[in-house]
């Protein structure tokens, strides 16, 4: 078998529940190209992880008088259902608090890189509180960007992509409030600047997306940063230096790293190629802390990215904290309907996302045409032809046209489908042309029926509409999975399969038809 396609998304801090504007971020987005690529015959590594390690993490519990661990015990464990209920199966999930070995791992490829002289000792102003006696660094300290002016944490900016260790405006405790003062302190930094050529390199082969291209590019303009990878602290996995004593790794740098979980020498090797997921306020563990750790590492991996925006509901808490939690949404609408809006709704640009009313509104259209359709469809086999697929081969007035249209629609699901032209909005919109064609094509010959030159000839449009709901199963399987599995055992036939034109057969003759006593798609 051939090398896998590695498929990433950004690991989730396990400080909070999964909210729509995660599961609009990277995961349904990677998961449908994960599930198109499977159904192909393509092999897949799709993994995530939680960063418990986060500083959030930690923040959290401190503020509700709890243990770390237990913050990230229970959270994680809550992402991860979540995730399932979304349909999102992801053949490896890092888990920084409970994976045997991880801590260890962790700490070996820190002292590699720092035996190597990659990771090295540098004295740095860093903020510190005089009121709690603590340093300030990621969650722990708020303030504006000193690169954009976006008011955020330490750490990385989520608007401009890029680290701004130190360089906040204003820089504030997040626990008590005071201001941070700058202190000398001494740590361990992974510095960028030589690795410019390696990673300028990588970058002009990535094929990047223009803003990520141009944060590389500015990267690259202003002096490449020396990336904090260690900081005082009691929260994370400690670092084993000698003279570090009481450091914990950098939250940033080991989320980067933990995508390497599992590989070495001693390791399964890395697969061929990798697609890595995130938002753009991500960007930078992915497009350049990970490829500077594989350069240093001596490993060449061809890496693409997909990005997107901050999925934006209009309705938030006024801690910033969003209401609409993916545990909700997913019992009240269902899988297929919140996979579906977040795919159409996923933010390319500024301004996007939505709240209840629209995804309401994705419900109505899906009840409104895919379900109406197919509720006619089998209402119609059920009277004309026993609940049976009638012995007919797919025909009926316009058959020829609209055949020649699924075929091209199935090569267009295909492109949108792949790696290289990967676009779900576009998926949507071709399986929703798919069904209104066929929609339309039904009510047309629906009236054949009635024709006294002779029977059945109403029946060859019901078998050619059974052909395009047999193709569905395969075609909107990525999108919708749930529906996709339910249509398939109403036609007793395997869902999930290729998406071809050669799809479109429908169940064999006499095959008992079993509708759902419900909506086929979304409820």
């Amino acid at each position: 078998m051939s090398s896998p396609l590695w498929i990433t998304a950004t690991p989730l801090a396990s400080d909070g529940e999964l909210h729509i504007g995660h599961l609009a971020g990277p995961y349904v987005a990677a998961d449908v190209l994960s599930r198109s690529l499977r159904a192909d015959g393509h092999p897949v590594l799709f993994t995530s992880g939680t960063a418990d390690h986060a500083e959030s993490v930690a923040l959290r519990a401190l503020r509700g008088g709890r243990k770390p661990e237990e913050v990230a015990e229970g959270f994680r464990a809550a992402i991860t259902a979540d995730w399932l209920r979304a349909g999102v199966h992801l053949d490896r999930v890092v888990r920084p608090g409970r994976d045997r070995g991880y801590r260890r791992w962790l700490q070996e490829l820190l002292l590699g890189l720092y035996a190597q002289d990659v990771i090295v000792p540098r004295t740095r102003l860093a903020y510190y509180c005089e009121s709690c006696r603590c340093w300030l660094h990621g969650a722990y300290v708020t303030g504006a960007c000193g690169h954009c002016g976006a008011r955020g944490e330490g750490g990385l900016c989520r608007q401009c992509a890029r680290p701004n260790d130190a360089e906040l405006v204003d820089p504030a405790c997040a626990r008590c409030g005071a201001p941070g003062r700058p202190r000398r302190c001494r740590r361990l930094y992974l510095p960028l600047e030589p690795m410019r050529e390696l990673l300028a390199d990588h970058w002009r082969g990535a094929g990047l997306p223009p803003r990520l291209a141009v944060l590389c590019e500015s990267l690259l303009e202003d002096g490449l940063p020396d990336v904090p990878v260690s900081h005082p602290g009691e929260w994370g996995v400690t670092v084993p230096v000698d003279g570090f004593a009481g450091h914990r790794v950098d939250s940033c740098f080991e989320s980067a790293a933990m995508h390497l979980f599992g590989y070495g020498h001693d390791k399964q090797p890395l697969p061929g190629r990798a697609l890595h997921f995130s938002g753009f306020g991500h960007a930078f563990c992915h497009v350049v802390l990970l490829p500077a750790i594989l350069v240093a590492l001596g490993l060449k991996l061809p890496q693409e990215f997909h990005v997107n925006e901050t999925f934006g509901t209009g309705c938030e808490e006024p801690d910033g904290g969003p209401t609409l939690w993916a545990l909700d949404l997913l019992t009240e609408f269902g899988a297929d309907t919140v996979r579906r809006h977040v795919l159409t709704a996923r933010p390319q640009g500024p301004g996007h996302g939505a709240g209840r009313a629209e995804l309401e509104h994705t419900r109505r259209f899906l009840d409104g045409t895919w379900n109406s359709w197919l509720s006619r469809l089998f209402a119609a086999v059920r009277e004309d032809s026993a609940g049976r697929v009638p012995d007919a081969d797919p025909g009926g007035e316009g058959w020829a046209a609209l055949r020649h249209r699924l075929h091209r629609a199935a090569e267009d699901l295909r492109e949108a489908y792949g790696p290289e032209a990967y676009d779900p909005r576009r998926v949507v919109a071709v399986l929703d042309e798919v069904v209104r064609c066929t929609a339309d094509f039904g009510y047309v010959n629906g009236f054949e029926r009635h024709r006294l030159s002779g029977a059945g000839q109403h029946l060859p449009a019901l078998a050619a509409q059974l052909a395009v709901a047999s193709a569905l199963t395969a075609w909107a399987w990525p999108v919708m999975p749930e529906g996709a599995t339910r249509l398939a055992q109403a036609l007793d036939v395997s869902p999930g399969g290729p998406v071809i034109p050669g799809s479109l057969v429908p169940p064999a003759p006499g095959t008992r038809l079993a509708p759902p006593s419900g909506p086929v798609f979304g409820f």
